[in-house]
């Protein structure tokens, strides 16, 4: 297939591209004006891409899937009203540009995945919560409904829209790991508030591997939760962690602490509580590499101690 891809330099794209190229899909990174692409001799070929015209390279023309995964990374920086507006905007407008400019081609991609969170659930405490839950109502549940919502009108064009709402991407270079890996490393780690707070995560070998099966099996459409199907609570994940690292987990961060440091983003990041159950993946038959928290991160950890 000939895909291409924007967010292509993120923690999923920049894994994503090599994977597809190994896989032996063409692979076009659209690029905005002024972006500079990581690793080039090995991530396929850049496309000129402007969300603010519509502009998209004429060597865009004949593909066969879409992946869009831009964003600015919610993590990077306290939210001030400027950030959050930053970070809504660089979804919206950004899907909603990429929408319009398929809708230009004469010859359209028949799928078009796009990323979204399960922050669409919002802090849902113990429960359960599968695709057809509700969203909730905070700002990162807004977010991503309305990302969802731009993408979704793909479909009245006759792309197929796959919508990949993401749990916590465990990776060894990037993303949210090496953050909690930190305090560890000088004995200082611990659980994150109660720790009774549910985290939903994914290896990022399982994310390729799901995005993958996602261009490629017609059956799949609409949201898929790309989680691991054994959600864990904060202070398991942290005994989890602390024993894969053969170090102690005996300093709390209070939650006062961390609203201290990071204001709203503390509440919607660290201390919510988000119980998600990948059920549309299982159903379709989805075989996931790292379904046990402890495999995964000796996996992880594994080759960091090789790197």
């Amino acid at each position: 297939m000939k895909i291409l891809i924007t967010g292509s330099s993120g923690l999923v794209g920049s894994a994503l591209v090599p994977a597809l190229v190994k896989a032996g899909h063409t692979v076009c990174r659209l690029m905005r004006p002024g972006s500079v692409a990581k690793n080039e001799t090995h991530d396929g070929f850049q496309v000129a891409w402007n969300p603010a015209t519509g502009e998209l390279g004429g060597a865009a023309v004949g593909a066969d899937a879409v992946v869009n995964l831009a964003g600015a990374s919610i993590a990077d920086g306290r939210w001030s009203n400027k950030r959050k507006a930053e970070l809504y905007e660089s979804r919206i407008e950004t899907t909603r540009a990429l929408v319009t400019a398929l809708a230009k081609m004469s010859a359209r991609p028949r799928v078009l995945v796009s990323a979204s969170a399960t922050g669409f659930y919002g802090n849902r405490g113990d429960e359960l919560l599968t695709e057809e839950s509700q969203p909730g109502n905070d700002f990162l549940s807004t977010t991503a409904k309305d990302w969802e919502t731009e993408a979704l009108k793909a479909e009245a064009i006759g792309v197929r829209v796959v919508l990949a709402r993401f749990g916590v991407i465990l990776a060894r270079d990037g993303g949210a790991l090496p953050k909690m890996v930190l305090p560890f490393r000088f004995f200082a780690g611990g659980k994150i508030g109660s720790g009774q707070q549910w985290m939903s995560w994914i290896s990022l070998d399982d994310v390729i591997e799901i995005l993958r099966f996602a261009l490629e099996n017609g059956n799949v459409r609409g949201p898929i939760n790309v989680i691991s199907p054994q959600p864990v609570q904060n202070a398991e994940f942290t005994k989890t962690l602390a024993s894969a690292m053969h170090r102690p987990a005996l300093f709390p961060a209070p939650p006062f602490a961390l609203r201290l440091a990071l204001g709203e983003m503390a509440d919607a990041l660290l201390l919510s509580s988000q119980r998600v159950l990948p059920k549309k993946l299982e159903s379709l038959g989805y075989h996931f590499h790292y379904s046990d928290l402890a495999a995964a991160l000796k996996n992880i950890l594994k080759r960091n101690s090789a790197s």
